[in-house]
């Protein structure tokens, strides 16, 4: 007789779960056997964190807040994201509306599980962030994709997606400023997406994890149209936007009716999160911190410096991103796929990027550069692309 596993490993043992596998060997590379390996395929901020957050959790923990905080979080850190929220999109928002989360992951999780189920079917742009597939798996939906085109800057083909809906269809998903992509939706486009969930009555989930690193245009949460507060989800954190990812805090925003939903679901995986670091959270969403300002104007300069080192590479195309932390370099010309690239850069020139095809097909022989390096380490990094592509080119000829 085999003992055999829930049909649920299987549903999250999706295609992105194989996109981090020259990441794991370069940190290899680099821990275990000390070579001097510039990592950018991750989106860990190489930021120091705001100084108010660090000193709020130090005290807190010296105060002794080490027992189990409130299910769905501290009243005064849900108020102040709803203060933030109303802000931000000029539709109320209360502490009714805010659920905290450890980190924007969580909260997408969580929000799907109360969304969506077998029968339904989520529609979501491709390529897609590398977990989405194995959360729409894990609440037993289907996935459903509509490409996004290079040629459009991977912006959405919207008569695409009307079309992509079916009576099946509960959840349309959306991220801006898109990882991996780096576009950033303007107003129109979440016209359009909001006014086909009017149509069809669908749930919109939006990931605005990025929503402080857009640059190209402003954010636009589809929480700010009329009557779209009644049925959008909101899911972000203080990962990106304070450089804080260790912290787990994220929130999740929607009708007041969803709450008591996602407080049966919290009490049964984790209780509730540390209080120690929601206090450390709170400066980050009552005062104007410094360090956080700076961020976007970081990633901007990042993304130019280090799009400008690379233009020289031979047969490759830098993508600029309108938002994010990520650049993307199109080495179709090459001859070689994404993965194989990555890996021969790594072994020739200890440079580890990500290949973007596990984030979907749409993405087939690009890789996905993390900016979350200092400036003189992004341009060698992009000094050595180069080499390695000309070295490629040459041996071509």
């Amino acid at each position: 007789m085999t003992v055999r596993f829930s049909p649920l490993v299987d549903r999250i043992a999706g295609r992105g779960s194989s996109a981090w596998r020259i990441h794991f060997e370069a940190v290899q590379r680099r821990d275990k056997d000390g070579q001097d390996v510039i990592l950018l395929t991750v989106g860990d901020p190489d930021q120091s964190p705001p100084a108010a957050m660090v000193e709020a959790l130090v005290t807190s923990l010296r105060q002794g807040h080490t027992g189990y905080a409130a299910i769905v979080g501290p009243m005064p850190l849900r108020e102040a994201v709803a203060a933030r929220v109303t802000a931000r999109t000029g539709t109320p928002c209360t502490a009714e509306n805010v659920v905290i989360v450890p980190g924007a992951q969580a909260g997408l999780y969580c929000a799907l599980q109360c969304l969506a189920g077998p029968d339904d079917e989520v529609l979501v742009a491709e390529p897609l962030y590398a977990t989405y597939e194995a959360v729409v798996g894990a609440c037993g939906a289907t996935l459903v994709t509509v490409a996004l085109r290079p040629e459009k800057n991977f912006h959405p083909d919207l008569e695409a997606l009307a079309a992509a809906i079916t009576p099946r269809t509960r959840v349309l998903w959306i991220n801006s400023p898109h990882n991996p992509t780096g576009a950033v939706l303007d107003r129109r486009e979440i016209e359009v997406i909001a006014e086909l969930c009017h149509r069809h009555d669908l749930w919109l989930l939006s990931d605005e994890v990025y929503e402080d690193l857009a640059f190209a245009r402003p954010h636009v949460s589809p929480r700010a149209l009329p009557g779209m507060a009644e049925r959008t989800i909101v899911v972000s954190s203080l990962s990106k936007s304070h450089a804080v990812p260790g912290f787990r805090t994220g929130w999740i925003i929607g009708p007041a009716a969803m709450t008591p939903h996602l407080f049966n679901l919290i009490l049964c995986m984790t209780y509730g999160g540390p209080p120690f670091i929601h206090d450390g959270a709170l400066p980050a969403l009552t005062q104007e911190l410094p360090e956080a300002a700076t961020l976007r104007a970081d990633y901007q300069r990042r993304a130019a410096l280090l799009g400008g080192v690379l233009a020289a590479a031979r047969n490759c195309r830098v993508r600029m991103p309108e938002g994010g932390m990520f650049l993307l370099l199109d080495v179709r010309q090459t001859g070689l796929g994404a993965s194989d690239f990555a890996r021969g850069l790594l072994k020739a020139e200890n440079v580890a990027l990500l290949p973007a095809d596990g984030f979907g097909p749409s993405l087939a022989g690009h890789l996905r550069v993390s900016l979350t390096a200092a400036d003189e380490r992004l341009r060698e990094a992009g000094e050595r692309v180069v080499r390695f592509a000309g070295q490629l080119a040459s041996t071509k000829v």
